[in-house]
């Protein structure tokens, strides 16, 4: 998920703001027309976390509004049709991560408090996946969750957040995760959960004894899927060759979301847990130059799209 992880937060920042150009255009009700040739419609189910990376890329972390057009225009940039993305929109403002106002006939959006936040944490997942090359203590978060088939949403829940927070699986019902100092973080999504008295809550350290290391993390995660999954992010863009703004603006608005979206998917294993040759290391510094690459043409093409004339 991107930014679009479980978790909620109260952290606040400053108030929302209507957008910095309220020109004649956006009173008469104006925008920008869409391009007419947009590439192939990505996933639906994508347009929320594409939402929460325009705003924690292009905006974040003023909380100066956006206008609604502005935002439409992005979206088809990137592939996804205005019907998802006005629904993005409406669930992102039922969710509290945004909130709207209007100037004339023109709507704008701004993060929320709750958006900030959200976007900050995110942000601090992803840059913690690229600087994890501190030494392992070797202490151990472990939980044991049992629930029962008649509360299967709450199951559900349960395991995207601990999937969010770097927790595997090794045996039916326990879940172990190497950042032994989320603990706090952990309790607090359990009791948000309403999970907190289903839960055994230990840290711990391994022993020499019983399934080795190396076997224990290769039962708890899929290291071999994640390298794969690393391999299909440098293939796919390292292949991109940007042309004008508005390329480069779709090429780094989707790589920032594909990084935005790392921590669903990788737990963040320190590197005495993963094989010496490990491959995203490697991907994610080139992914890094290219990011770093296009980022002035993106952004640029984010300023003009966001000036109503």
């Amino acid at each position: 998920m991107s930014y679009g992880h479980p978790f909620s937060s109260s952290r606040m920042s400053a108030a929302p703001g209507r957008p910095k150009q309220a020109r004649a255009a956006a009173r008469q009700g104006e925008g920008i027309p869409v391009s007419a040739n947009p590439p192939p419609a990505a996933p639906a189910a994508s347009a929320r976390s594409l939402l929460l990376t325009l705003l924690g890329e292009y905006v974040y972390p003023s909380t100066e509004g956006v206008w609604t057009q502005t935002l439409l225009q992005a979206f088809a940039l990137v592939g996804i049709a205005e019907k998802a993305a006005r629904q993005a929109l409406a669930r992102a403002n039922t969710a509290g991560w945004i909130e709207g106002g209007k100037e004339g006939r023109q709507a704008w959006w701004a993060l929320s408090p709750g958006g900030s936040a959200l976007i900050a944490e995110g942000s601090r997942r992803v840059l913690g996946l690229a600087q994890n090359k501190h030494e392992w203590a070797g202490g151990w978060l472990l939980l044991h969750v049992t629930l029962p088939e008649t509360r299967r949403a709450d199951r559900l829940r349960l395991y995207r957040v601990l999937h969010w927070m770097g927790f595997g699986s090794p045996t039916p019902g326990l879940w172990i995760c190497p950042h032994a100092d989320r603990a706090d973080a952990v309790r607090a999504q359990l009791r948000e959960l309403g999970l907190e008295d289903d839960t055994l809550a230990f840290q711990a350290r391994s022993l020499d004894f019983g399934i080795p290391q190396p076997t224990l993390v290769q039962k708890a995660w899929d290291v071999p899927a994640l390298a794969e999954h690393y391999l299909e992010l440098e293939s796919r863009f390292s292949a991109l060759r940007p042309r004008n703004a508005e390329d480069h603006f779709q090429a780094h608005a989707q790589l920032v979301n594909a990084f935005q979206r790392l921590p669903a998917v990788d737990p963040g294993l320190p590197h005495s847990l993963l094989p010496s040759d490990w491959v995203g290391t490697r991907v994610t510094k080139r992914l890094n130059e290219l990011r770093a690459r296009w980022r002035e043409p993106a952004h640029a093409q984010w300023q003009a799209m966001s000036e109503i004339a």
